[in-house]
């Protein structure tokens, strides 16, 4: 099996996924970092994506009562 070429990876992801671009102030991104290893996610997009999974859980909690 062959390696598979840029392209061929970004047309995949263009279609498979949504891109939402953060911007932080300088050193913000590396506290990130080393706060997605201390949580054990596996990357600082993965930690993103939970946080804001269970930003909205506690959100629609909230509403609920």
């Amino acid at each position: 099996m062959g390696k598979k070429s840029t392209a061929t990876k970004n047309a995949w992801n263009a279609k498979n996924y949504d891109q939402v671009r953060l911007v932080v102030p300088k050193g913000k991104k590396e506290e990130l970092k080393i706060h997605a290893e201390n949580m054990g996610d596996k990357s600082l997009n993965a930690f993103v994506n939970r946080a804001i999974d269970e930003t909205i859980e506690r959100d629609n909690e909230k509403k609920q009562t």
